[in-house]
């Protein structure tokens, strides 16, 4: 199923599944699919997310206190598939739970639950034949992250067996909002474009509408994780669960006008998963 990225940039919306529940999880990615995100990537909880800043570590352990396991996450990604089936899918996590869950039924799984591709963080490209056989075989996306420090030789791995797109990550480090967009994120995308034709999404501290637009510039797509996970910690706290979909509805809204405001939209379409 190809990717449609309406806008340019394109939004990815991270979001942890199980935070505050599962049926919120459901109820917030309908309602930011429905305010302007083209792709949800449902993270799946993990007891040590090396990767992960402290928003997302925190809503994984409040996640991980309810019970939140792969197999309700999957099913939570089937709800979100079969309620916006246009919108594209990606099943975020860690490889642990996967191997425990076994990599072959995981794969079919997730396809059967209407995910589109996969993004496994602590895996890397050059150890994930077995992985990537498994994900060819039922037609998902495998799709790795591209670090400013990566080695062209590594780039170019990365780029030949993403699909889909390539995730640039935009500083080393782990995730998190930050105050401005590294300015090492054009170069490595202008890097990664030597290698594929794919889009180019952009993600780690993407967190206002000021870094929306300057990676317009540049990408394809933005990812935008920590902003919107803190935005649902802060809203359950203060306004009850019930409300994070419209807040994150609003955020979203919000930077689709700047986009607009700054340079109108432009459809794209990625290549297909």
């Amino acid at each position: 199923m190809p990717i449609h990225f309406n806008h340019k940039p394109g939004l990815v919306v991270y979001l942890t599944a199980g935070d505050p529940s599962l049926d919120a999880t459901r109820d917030i990615a309908i309602a930011a699919i429905d305010a302007g995100a083209d792709v949800i990537e449902l993270g799946v909880p993990f007891s040590d997310p090396l990767g992960d800043g402290p928003i997302i570590q925190r809503a994984g352990e409040r996640s991980l206190a309810r019970g939140t396991c792969l197999n309700q996450v999957l099913a939570v990604a089937r709800e979100i598939h079969a309620a916006r089936p246009a919108a594209g899918l990606i099943i975020f996590g860690y490889l642990n739970p996967i191997l425990r869950y076994g990599m072959a039924r995981f794969a079919d799984d997730a396809k059967a639950a209407g995910a589109d591709g996969v993004l496994v963080i602590d895996i890397i490209v050059e150890e994930a034949a077995d992985y990537l056989a498994e994900l060819a075989r039922v037609d998902l996306a495998p799709i790795f992250l591209a670090a400013p420090t990566s080695p062209d030789e590594r780039l170019k791995a990365i780029a030949t067996h993403s699909k889909g797109f390539v995730y640039a990550i935009s500083r080393t480090g782990i995730t998190g909002t930050q105050q401005s967009l590294a300015g090492d994120a054009a170069a490595l995308v202008a890097r990664i474009r030597r290698w594929t034709t794919l889009p180019v999404a952009v993600g780690f501290g993407i967190s206002n509408a000021e870094h929306f637009a300057q990676v317009a510039e540049f990408a394809d797509a933005a990812v935008i994780g920590s902003a919107i996970v803190e935005l649902i910690e802060r809203t359950t706290s203060t306004l009850g669960p019930d409300s994070a979909p419209g807040e994150v509805a609003r955020f979203i809204k919000g930077l689709r006008l700047s986009a607009v405001a700054d340079a109108g939209p432009v459809k794209r379409t990625a290549s297909s998963f």
